[in-house]
């Protein structure tokens, strides 16, 4: 699992290189944050931390998105 949250870290990475378009950062920042999360033990205390912080990321996501589609 955490193979898969790694690798669409660099995608979305790439294309943010290649796009230059600032809307990826929060998908990228949802995925780093995902893998770092699924990389933790279970009793690690920064696995809550990192799970919230990919929530956020996520509703963040949502809001950019949204903002675009309403223009």
């Amino acid at each position: 699992m955490v193979g898969f949250y790694v690798a669409a870290t660099v995608v979305a990475l790439m294309q943010l290189v290649r796009t230059r378009d600032r809307r990826v950062l929060a998908l990228l920042a949802l995925f780093a944050c995902l893998a770092q999360a699924h990389s933790r033990r279970w009793d690690d205390p920064w696995l809550d931390r990192f799970h919230v912080a990919a929530g956020a990321s996520g509703l963040v996501l949502l809001f950019v998105l949204g903002r675009e589609r309403a223009r």
